[in-house]
């Protein structure tokens, strides 16, 4: 059984959590502030400095709702204090990265370039040093946005098992495979 929804959620200092009547969760910080829907059996409560997610019964759907909404109001937290960053690396050759202001523009390999356009959310930055591959580095308060936008750069080309050439997170570790090997004749 999953407990996740049991446990408080810490507030830090300047944090500020409002629930509206039609069970709306916001969450103000020092980096922004971000909103979300509850689902309506669902209670958010504040109690002495901490968060405290309750479910009304410990039917399956509501057991699912607790740690589903414990843990996206607890992404939100952290969010709007601490932030979340995600670092991309292109592995190819000739593979490249240019942004101007939320524009990024992508040479991976193909006839064509990739012009992504990301939301305003979005703070993006490229670096391209001698000798190492190209990063794209992005930086937002929301954490199922900033995923969302990764994985969608991800599958314009996603790395390959032979060479390991694609875009891939700073740090995965993409599975190998051995290419061809010569007959015994």
């Amino acid at each position: 059984m999953s407990r996740v929804g049991k446990s408080p959620i810490a507030l830090p200092q300047g944090v500020t959590i409002t629930v509206s009547a039609d069970n709306v969760v916001s969450v103000k910080g020092p980096k922004g502030e971000l909103h979300q829907a509850v689902d309506s059996d669902i209670t958010v409560e504040q109690e002495e400095g901490n968060l405290v997610v309750k479910r009304p019964s410990d039917q399956k759907r509501h057991k699912a709702l607790h740690g589903l909404y414990r843990a996206l109001i607890n992404n939100m937290v952290t969010g709007v204090t601490e932030g979340y960053k995600v670092q991309q690396e292109l592995v190819g050759v000739g593979y490249r990265a240019t942004n101007t202001g939320n524009t990024l523009d992508l040479v991976l390999g193909y006839s064509h370039h990739y012009v992504f356009e990301l939301p305003t959310e979005i703070k993006v930055t490229t670096t391209a040093e001698k000798g190492k591959n190209p990063t794209i580095i992005l930086e937002s308060i929301d954490k199922q946005l900033i995923g969302q936008v990764a994985a969608k750069i991800r599958s314009l080309r996603t790395p390959e098992p032979y060479k390991g050439k694609g875009i891939k997170f700073v740090g995965e570790i993409l599975r190998r495979k051995a290419g061809k090997s010569a007959s015994k004749k």
